[in-house]
C-alpha cells in the first residue's frame, strides 16, 4: 500500500497508550440518537489509536461503538491500492476479500451495500453499511475490463485518480492539468455499464470537467472544498461544481485543512463550503464526505510529535497535496469524534437551515444520487 494515513496513526499509538471510556458514556450520546440518515461520501472505519495495516477497516468494540453512537448509517470505506510498491491489482483484490470476511464476522454490526436499499436496510437493522470504494484507478492497469471483475466483487464508487497523474488522467497535483486519457474514457465508460459510480475528488480541473462530459451517468466529487472560498488544488472550482451537479452528480464536503488558507480549518469552514456548495450546486446535490473516521485520537500531542514525519514521507511519496503541512491536522479539530455529525448539525440549524434541508446534506442527497446510478 505504501504511506497512508492509517500506517502514519500507528506512531500516534506507539507513544499515545491513552485508555479510552465507553464513547455512548462519554460522548453522551447513549440517549440521543436521531432518525436521520447520515451517509459518509468518503470515510473509515478504525481506531487511529492502534492502527492495522493498509485499508481494511478496523472493527473493535470500541470504532464500532462510537460508529454507532455517532449516528452514522453508512460510509464509503477506501479499499485497495493508493500509491507504493505492491502490485496495485492483487493488493486490492486481497483488501477486497480481507473486508468481506469481516463483514461476514461481524454481521451484527456490519452490511455491504450494494444498491441504495442497502443503506435504508442498515438504517432499519441498526447495522453501519460499508460502500466499498476505490481513491486510485491504478488497479485497473490498461485492462479496463477488470472494471466489471471489481464491479462483481462490490466495489460501488471508483475515484479515477489521486492526487498524481495516472492511466486514466491528472490528479490535482498533475502539474500539466491534462484531461482523462483514452483508457479513462474506456474506464468510465465500463463504470456506466456496471452501474458503479464515477468519482471525480483529486483529480484535476481539466480530468473532471472532461470526465464528467465522457459519463453517461451522473458523476461525483465525494470529497472536496470550495476553490472560491480557499485556492487550493485539492478543492474544486465553481465550474466544476457547477457542471457536475447540474447532470445530476453529487458533490460531498470534507473536513479537512483545505478548507482554510491558513490549514487550520474550523466547523465554521465546514459549514462555509456548504454552504458556498448550496449556493453553487443547489440543495439537492451536496453532502458530507469527512474523510475521516468517528473515533477520537486519544493524545493530540503524540500526534503532533510524528505529523512533519507523515508529511515528509507523503511528499517523498509524491502524493502530497499542496495545503497539507506539519502543523495541519488531516481533520477539523473542533469537529471530530461521536458528536461531529451532531455537532454540525446544529451549526446548520444556527445558521437558519430547515431540518429538511439538513436531513439531505447529512444522507438524503446522496442517497438519492445512489438510487440514480445503483438503482433503489
Amino acid at each position: 500500500m505504501g504511506i497512508d494515513r492509517r500506517a502514519f496513526l500507528a506512531g500516534v499509538a506507539a507513544v499515545s497508550g491513552c485508555a479510552a471510556a465507553d464513547p455512548r458514556v462519554a460522548t453522551g450520546t447513549a440517549d440521543r440518537d436521531t432518525n436521520m440518515i447520515v451517509v459518509n461520501a468518503l470515510g473509515g472505519l478504525g481506531d487511529p489509536n492502534h492502527p492495522g495495516d493498509g485499508n481494511v477497516p478496523d472493527v473493535s468494540p470500541r470504532v464500532l461503538a462510537e460508529a454507532h453512537a455517532s449516528g452514522l448509517t453508512a460510509v464509503n470505506v477506501t479499499l485497495g491500492y493508493v500509491a507504493g510498491a505492491d502490485d496495485p491489482y492483487e493488493y486490492s483484490v486481497n483488501e477486497i476479500a480481507a473486508t468481506d470476511a469481516l463483514v461476514r464476522a461481524n454481521s451484527d454490526d456490519l452490511l455491504k451495500v450494494y444498491t441504495a436499499a442497502d443503506i435504508h436496510r442498515a438504517k432499519n437493522e441498526g447495522k453501519i453499511g460499508l460502500i466499498y470504494g476505490f481513491q486510485n484507478g491504478a488497479m485497473m492497469g490498461e485492462k479496463p475490463a477488470r472494471v466489471d471483475t471489481f464491479a462483481a466483487l462490490g466495489v460501488r464508487i471508483f475515484q479515477l485518480t489521486y492526487n498524481p497523474a495516472n492511466l486514466l488522467g491528472d490528479g490535482s497535483m498533475a502539474p500539466e492539468n491534462r484531461g482523462i486519457t483514452p483508457l479513462g474514457r474506456e474506464v468510465i465508460a465500463r463504470c456506466n455499464a456496471n452501474r458503479v459510480m464515477v468519482d471525480l475528488s483529486h483529480s484535476g480541473e481539466t480530468t473532471c470537467l472532461e470526465a464528467t462530459l465522457a459519463s453517461e451517468q451522473p458523476v461525483s466529487i465525494n470529497h472536496t472544498g470550495c476553490r472560491a472560498l480557499t485556492d487550493l488544488p485539492r478543492n474544486k472550482t465553481d465550474a466544476e461544481l457547477r457542471q457536475v451537479t447540474e447532470r445530476g452528480g453529487f458533490v460531498g464536503i470534507y473536513f479537512m485543512p483545505f478548507l482554510n488558507p491558513t490549514g487550520h480549518a474550523t466547523a465554521e469552514d465546514v459549514v462555509a463550503h456548504l454552504a458556498h456548495a448550496v449556493n453553487i450546486c443547489g440543495e439537492d446535490h451536496v453532502g458530507i464526505g469527512t474523510d475521516g473516521s468517528v473515533t477520537q485520537i486519544d493524545d493530540l500531542a503524540a500526534y503532533e510529535a510524528v505529523l512533519a514525519k507523515e508529511i515528509a514521507e507523503r511528499r517523498a511519496a509524491g502524493i502530497s497535496a499542496a495545503g497539507e503541512r506539519p502543523d495541519t491536522y488531516p481533520f477539523v479539530a473542533d469537529l471530530r469524534g461521536p458528536e461531529q455529525f451532531r455537532k454540525l448539525q446544529g451549526l446548520l440549524a444556527g445558521k437558519g437551515w430547515g431540518e429538511a434541508r439538513i436531513e439531505k446534506i447529512m444522507g438524503l442527497n446522496f442517497l438519492r444520487y445512489a438510487e440514480t446510478i445503483w438503482g433503489a
